[in-house]
């Protein structure tokens, strides 16, 4: 079985690589650069090159690092030990910045606009090979965090799920692009409480490491997993209701914010989304659908993994 808490953690890594000073103001650069504005397929399709670029990148760094803990084999519990360390003192400096060889940043710089999907391919690798400080050591504790399990198929999972973390918000801003300037512009002042958190972040994987396997969060998460199962199984009204309840609030979310806002409710992707939503609602609270049955059998169909 995956260890949960490790594909959690890889996952909120990414995000908050996404997030850091030295890449959301960067964002519409980036942007700009691989597509711009003009043709707003060409710009997603190159999005999704990039972030595969970038995504080999890392899946090749976790094999490099998961085979050099199996050269390692007997000294993995001194490995593990070192390596805790090393994330936590990343995540002091992110905190405190007293490590200042670390500021020193290597980028590609590349010059034109990438022609086609391959250029948009080889920038992506260029931004993983290049990566700036602020953001390595996030990077640098993933694969810590990768290696020291020394399978390379698990390693490999690992640095997925982490640039799916970073890669998701970057072709959300593709696709939306103006909506996420605005956002960005309005996030910028949040900047250092996320710089902040991201050095907590870092000290929690570095414990986890320096701990061993996460043996004691995967249990309670094993133990919260057969707990929901187990009351799913139950069925009953609460099992129907309260996911529908669930889908109803979703659905309520943007028609409140416009209104708290006092702008019009005629967005179109957004009555889509409520659409969507109060259907799954009607339809949960029907008994037509059984969410937490469905959610229960994933989960004990992955155990098996």
């Amino acid at each position: 079985m995956f260890h949960q808490v490790s594909i959690l953690l890889a996952f909120g890594a990414g995000l908050l690589s996404f997030l850091s000073p030295c890449i959301l103001p960067l964002i519409p650069s980036y942007l700009a650069f691989l597509g711009g504005m003009a043709n707003k397929r060409h710009l997603v399709a190159a999005t999704l090159s990039f972030i595969l670029g970038f995504s080999v990148v890392f899946t090749v760094l976790s094999i490099l690092f998961s085979g050099t803990f199996l050269l390692l084999g007997g000294a993995a519990r001194y490995i593990n030990i070192a390596a805790g360390i090393m994330v936590i003192l990343l995540g002091l400096n992110v905190l405190f910045d007293f490590l200042k060889f670390l500021n020193y940043e290597k980028r590609a710089t590349l010059t034109g606009r990438p022609k086609g999907l391959a250029g948009a391919f080889l920038v992506g690798i260029a931004f993983g090979a290049g990566w700036s400080p602020c953001v390595g050591p996030i990077l640098g504790s993933i694969l810590l965090m990768a290696g020291q399990s020394g399978k390379a198929g698990q390693a490999m999972l690992y640095l997925a799920v982490y640039s799916a973390g970073l890669g998701l918000p970057f072709l959300a801003a593709a696709v939306f692009f103006n909506r996420f300037l605005r956002g960005a512009a309005k996030l910028r002042s949040h900047l250092p409480l996320i710089k902040r958190i991201s050095g907590i972040f870092l000290i929690g994987i570095g414990i986890f490491i320096l701990l061993g396997q996460y043996q004691r969060l995967n249990i309670f998460l094993l133990k919260a997993e057969y707990a929901f199962s187990s009351w799913a199984k139950t069925g009953g009204l609460p099992a129907r209701l309260l996911p529908a309840i669930f889908f109803f609030i979703i659905a309520a979310l943007p028609p409140v914010f416009r209104l708290l806002k006092r702008r019009p409710l005629r967005s179109w992707p957004l009555i889509i989304f409520s659409g969507i939503f109060s259907i799954l609602g009607i339809v949960q609270a029907a008994g037509m659908l059984d969410s937490a049955g469905l959610i229960a059998r994933w989960l004990l169909y992955r155990q098996t993994i």
